[in-house]
């Protein structure tokens, strides 16, 4: 198997702070932060034991394009992507809420209503919906921003009521999620995929309301196949997709899915490789780009010379 970067544990002049999220590594500084996407790979809110060759590439480069793409919607953190695997940018003090915005009845969203839920953090849902159908109209469920354990749901009047974000950030949130969801639909479409979920990230820059960490990625997005959907949908049966949600299936046909007392199954190196194709697959299918494969020898060197470069 390639190398993979399962941690670093860098020192860096004028390095203030570290801290370690479930994929990346984040060197904090005075006024900018030094984010390693690293190779590990989270499902159920668990960081799982084998790293996935080529993974914090991919999250890295799509994230990049995708941002630069939006730029125009909303100011986003980037300064610099000096490495295929790093992003320098400035230092916001980020929403304890995520974003997320649904335009089809997938993932969590359709455990809950097979569930018999027909609100989803405060948003009602209509009666009659089958897996992965289109919603009505794009809905927001926002999750809280947990720094260890599982986010939850939440309400946008729980967030308000709550004092987390002020009315007046929120609403400029929910706008700016609305267009970049249109945004990244539509460029979905333009290359024969369907966004079927996503989420965003927001952060103040001094007054300004920035758009932080990565988007559109396969860590933080679902898509399907646009040929395919309305068929497979007619037949009841699975979409083909473009997400970590094979991984997820995965692991709960092993019997994880995150609860206490569950042990995460071992991968087997096939299944490690094949995730790997399958996230270089979505990245060659979002960005219509071939994937050139970073370095695989002395990874972690190249990434520290990286960020040393360019601080």
């Amino acid at each position: 198997m390639s190398a993979a970067i399962k941690e670093t544990n860098f020192q860096f002049p004028g390095q203030i702070g570290f801290y370690k999220g479930k994929v990346r590594d984040v060197y904090i500084f005075e006024d900018k932060l030094a984010v390693v996407a690293s190779d590990r790979i989270s499902a159920f809110d668990v960081v799982l034991p084998k790293a996935i060759p080529h993974k914090g590439q991919v999250l890295n480069q799509i994230a990049a394009k995708f941002l630069q793409a939006t730029s125009d919607i909303v100011p986003n953190w980037v300064t610099s992507v000096p490495h295929p695997q790093v992003t320098i940018g400035k230092k916001c003090e980020p929403f304890k809420v995520e974003m997320v915005i649904r335009g089809y009845l997938a993932g969590h969203a359709a455990r809950e209503y097979k569930g018999g839920k027909r609100m989803i953090c405060g948003v009602p849902l209509p009666e009659g919906l089958r897996e992965n159908d289109r919603l009505p109209s794009p809905i927001i469920t926002p999750t809280t921003k947990a720094s260890e354990g599982h986010d939850e749901d939440i309400s946008k009047e729980d967030i308000l009521a709550k004092g987390i974000v002020s009315p007046e950030d929120y609403a400029i949130l929910e706008k700016y999620t609305h267009a970049l969801y249109k945004r990244g639909s539509q460029m979905a479409k333009d290359k024969g995929l369907i966004l079927v979920d996503t989420k965003y990230e927001f952060g103040k820059f001094g007054d300004d309301i920035l758009l932080i960490d990565e988007i559109h990625t396969p860590d933080s997005s679902r898509y399907f196949y646009a040929d395919s959907y309305d068929a497979l949908q007619k037949a009841g049966q699975p979409q083909r997709q473009l997400s970590k949600e094979f991984v997820r299936q995965w692991l709960i046909a092993n019997g994880f899915q995150g609860k206490e007392g569950q042990a995460v199954p071992e991968m087997p190196d096939e299944f490690i490789e094949e995730i790997s194709a399958r996230y270089i697959e979505l990245y060659e299918k979002i960005t219509g780009d071939s994937f050139q494969k970073g370095l695989t020898k002395d990874l972690e060197n190249s990434i520290e010379k990286a960020i040393l470069a360019n601080l």
